[in-house]
């Protein structure tokens, strides 16, 4: 959601896509709620790991707006600034006036369904790259952990019946297989943060799913 708003989508529309994709708020809402500079505390530690084991830390593209909001001092809905305005009592009001200004809209803006998967196929993607790694090693706990943990649609079953369930509208196909070939399409358009490793795509090769 941030990096979209770096790459000069409307606000409104990136929130749109999230609650009509069955997010319960917005990924602007969420972000002042949770405090943008608890964000970039996160981001730092994680830069200053991966410096210390010698491995490569790919910085999120969505981590300079949180920067920059941070430099502008509109960080979180407990300063009472945030991409939101709130009043004194912290209600919130209207995306801030002055956003467009610091991140100019774009004139050609991104697809509708576009900016709801790219939500969608991030967690999903990362869902995914815990079953590689042992994090998680059942389907349903990946799927409750997911709309209980971090918010995914409900409406999707959770974030790995998401993926096994996934269908391609143009042509009516089920499954991973659909599922990587829309996240190719991303990765093409968005970056590879969008890719799926290997290990899901020999899973989907194997025709078979994520452990029950």
């Amino acid at each position: 959601g941030l990096a979209m708003v770096a790459e000069g989508v409307r606000p409104y529309s990136i929130e749109r896509a999230a609650t009509q994709a069955g997010y319960p708020v917005g990924p602007l809402q969420l972000t002042d709620e949770l405090n943008m500079e608890l964000m970039a505390k996160i981001a730092k530690a994680s830069r200053d790991a991966a410096e210390r084991d010698g491995i490569p830390f790919d910085e999120h593209p969505g981590l300079k707006v949180v920067e920059k909001m941070i430099e502008i001092e509109r960080p979180s809905r407990l300063k009472g600034k945030g991409f939101f305005d709130y009043d004194e009592a912290g209600k919130r009001g209207s995306v801030w006036s002055g956003l467009a200004e610091v991140f100019p809209i774009s004139e050609e803006q991104v697809p509708f369904a576009d900016v709801q998967d790219r939500m969608l196929f991030a967690e999903a993607i990362e869902t995914a790259k815990c079953f590689e790694e042992e994090v998680i090693t059942s389907a349903a706990a990946a799927n409750i952990g997911s709309i209980m943990g971090i918010g995914f649609p409900p409406n999707t079953g959770g974030a790995a019946q998401f993926m096994t369930g996934y269908e391609d509208k143009a042509t009516g196909e089920i499954g991973l297989g659909a599922f990587l070939k829309r996240a190719d399409e991303l990765a093409e358009k968005y970056g590879d943060r969008f890719r799926a490793t290997p290990w899901l795509r020999e899973l989907a090769a194997s025709g078979k799913g994520f452990p029950a």
